[in-house]
């Protein structure tokens, strides 16, 4: 008797890199911030990373869970440790370095 395949959800590999990005709605620092880290994670970490973004006025309690004091806010969860920036993400070198990112070879 042959044994079943395995669904492909059990498969799947967990991302390399999990982050969520904390928003309050559609303001101006919400969307840079949300921009900012497509590029910056299709830039540096194509097909290894997942993104959640959370809006905190329809998700206010994972801002109580998370202690997110600010937004918009990104957390790095994965690979620990687990690292939190405040703001639109545009300082890219800043970014890079605070996420324990590679820069882009020259």
């Amino acid at each position: 008797m042959q044994t079943p395949a395995a669904p492909a959800a059990d498969l799947l590999v967990p991302a390399e890199y999990l982050f969520q990005l904390f928003i309050t709605g559609a303001t101006p620092n919400s969307t840079r911030a949300v921009r900012n880290i497509k590029e910056i994670c299709e830039q540096h970490l194509p097909g290894r990373y997942e993104l959640l973004i959370v809006d905190l006025y329809q998700q206010p309690e994972l801002a109580r869970q998370e202690q997110i004091v600010a937004s918009p806010t990104l957390v790095r969860q994965r690979p620990l440790p687990r690292r939190q920036l405040i703001g639109d993400l545009s300082d890219r070198s800043a970014v890079l370095r605070i996420l324990g990112l590679p820069p882009l070879p020259a």
